[in-house]
């Protein structure tokens, strides 16, 4: 029997990207790497709005969700209208458990569930941690989408999807808090002259902002700005697609969804109070940190780093 790659796999973890193209070019990556033709059941854990939508469309390019953050795309689902007729018409189906309970009992979607794997289809299940107790076996592929997104193949071992969960639940509050933090500052910065930042790039716990040169302003003004916007206790909402609203201001935001819903919820704000220079990339990176609770260590944790570099 030809062994492959991903059948090794114990656990690989990435942090969650909190725009849209980098989340759908995340979710391509992980379907290149992890994914079998041959899996049938891939579960997807994480609290509403950490992105598991993208993340899916990036796997499975043309794979219609039945229901997503934009409304109900499908309705009656196909899933369960054919598990109904005994004939599945489709190679992969959509599946959000959360939603779909709402209008059918758990134990009739897991027997849909298991009706169209045995009869060699895929099926792709948004919050499958609460399906999981009827369904009684385990996903081949799990993804948990919190602050980070970890990718696991489970065996009838484990890891089971509440153990997922319990990780993905508690830690998707710190990347909206970072996100928020982000766009915050880097209105703060646009307002104090500079282009508005085009590269991202992420840290436990944190955000880089990265720009071509070295930027003449002052880190510790900057943060105190922010600080004055969070103590503002300004409200932060999705305004559309590619807009939020802090208040009354309306700014660009490529992930509107994944933010806190007021500036006060930012918590241990920090800028790290120097420009690094990347020599590779040729750019200068601004840092922030967030969050005052210790958490244990998934990743590697370069926010310890950065919290070094702030005392």
């Amino acid at each position: 029997m030809a062994m492959f790659v991903h059948e090794h796999l114990m656990q690989a973890v990435y942090f969650a990207p909190r725009g849209k193209k980098r989340l759908l070019f995340l979710g391509t990556n992980i379907s290149q790497r992890y994914l079998s033709p041959e899996d049938k059941l891939i579960g997807f854990v994480g609290d509403a709005g950490a992105g598991k939508s993208l993340l899916i469309r990036g796997m499975f390019p043309g794979l219609e969700l039945t229901n997503d953050d934009d409304g109900i795309n499908i309705r009656p689902l196909p899933l369960m209208d054919d598990a109904d007729r005994g004939h599945f018409r489709s190679h992969t189906y959509h599946l959000d458990v959360r939603f779909e309970s709402a209008f059918t009992q758990p134990w009739k979607i897991a027997e849909a569930i298991q009706k169209a794997i045995s009869k060699g289809r895929r099926v792709v299940v948004e919050h499958f941690d609460l399906v999981y107790p009827q369904l009684k076996m385990n996903a081949e592929v799990m993804i948990g989408v919190g602050e980070e997104v970890i990718v696991t193949r489970p065996t009838v071992f484990g890891p089971e999807p509440q153990s997922i969960a319990d990780i993905v639940f508690d830690s998707i509050k710190y990347r909206r808090m970072a996100h928020s933090a982000e766009d915050i500052t880097s209105m703060i910065l646009e307002e104090m002259g500079l282009p508005k930042p085009e590269v991202h790039s992420d840290i436990k716990h944190g955000f880089v902002l990265e720009l071509p040169e070295k930027p003449d302003i002052d880190l510790d003004l900057v943060e105190q700005r922010v600080w004055d916007l969070i103590k503002a206790d300004l409200p932060i909402c999705f305004a559309n697609d590619d807009h939020i609203r802090v208040g009354e201001m309306l700014y660009p935001c490529t992930g509107p969804r994944i933010h806190i819903r007021r500036s006060s919820e930012i918590k241990g704000f920090n800028l790290l109070k120097e420009f690094r220079f990347d020599p590779i990339a040729q750019l200068y990176t601004i840092a922030g940190i967030v969050g005052e609770e210790v958490t244990p260590a998934r990743s590697l944790d370069l926010s310890s780093v950065a919290r070094q570099s702030l005392r």
